[in-house]
């Protein structure tokens, strides 16, 4: 089983690493086969701390700062709002109206031939509450922030960076509600210790694919990714 473990956390790190998110869909619900679910999600957080720690340190030149403050603050702000609609709403339908809005934008983007962009950050708050209220609602906030990233144009370096750099303080809350409800237990440390030489490969391997993609290639690789995103929460919505 621990070597099942390994493979899903190394794949989940590979994929943070490279394009800065993703691994969500990927190490969660991979783990919940393997391990209990409420082992394998502050287990996963405690892999994405120590992945937006490392990067923050090692690309904090690359990380847009202003962005991440606003984005961050913004995104507590719409946290409410997606608790509301989690407790309201049937989950087919929150899961169906997010991916449809994602694979709408990804498709959009890729097939304009002039994209739309955002030549500053005024509207910064918006994305982040957007991905506040999509994190409560269905602990996905990565999607918004995605968007925000494309519209600017960062590079791969500035994108990969400043989203671990939104990460960062995001999991360490989140991992405080975990250690608050009492389930940071022992074998969550011991998977977690046990994965840091996984990780640390990931991290490396995850670093330089990130530095091989020309601007316009991440771009396309990114929306690409999040209709796959958009596809997993349809299958999920509609097939059990």
């Amino acid at each position: 089983m621990i070597v099942g473990v390994l493979a899903v956390i190394f794949l989940a790190t590979l994929i943070r690493s490279a394009f800065g998110f993703g691994e969500a869909l990927v190490a969660v619900p991979l783990l919940a086969l393997l391990i209990p679910i409420e082992v394998a999600a502050p287990v996963a957080v405690l892999v994405s701390i120590t992945v937006a720690l490392v990067a923050v340190i090692q690309d904090w030149r690359h990380v847009h700062f202003p962005s991440v403050g606003v984005l961050f603050l913004s995104t507590c702000a719409g946290v409410p709002l997606g608790l509301w609609l989690l407790s309201t709403w049937p989950e087919w339908a929150v899961q169906t109206v997010l991916a449809v809005v994602i694979v709408s934008f990804s498709l959009f983007f890729l097939l304009s031939r002039s994209p739309p962009r955002l030549k500053n950050g005024r509207s910064a708050w918006l994305f982040g509450f957007a991905a506040g209220v999509l994190g409560g609602a269905y602990g996905m906030n990565g999607p918004p922030l995605v968007a925000y990233g494309t519209l600017r144009r960062w590079s791969p370096q500035q994108f990969r960076a400043t989203l671990q750099g939104y990460f960062l303080p995001a999991s360490l809350v989140v991992m405080g509600g975990y250690w608050l409800a009492g389930l940071w237990v022992p074998v969550v440390t011991r998977y977690y210790l046990l994965s840091l030489p996984v990780v640390v490969g990931a991290m490396v391997a995850g670093r330089a694919v990130n530095a091989r993609f020309r601007a316009e290639r991440f771009l396309t690789a990114v929306h690409c990714g999040l209709i796959g995103v958009g596809i997993v929460l349809l299958v999920r919505a509609w097939g059990g």
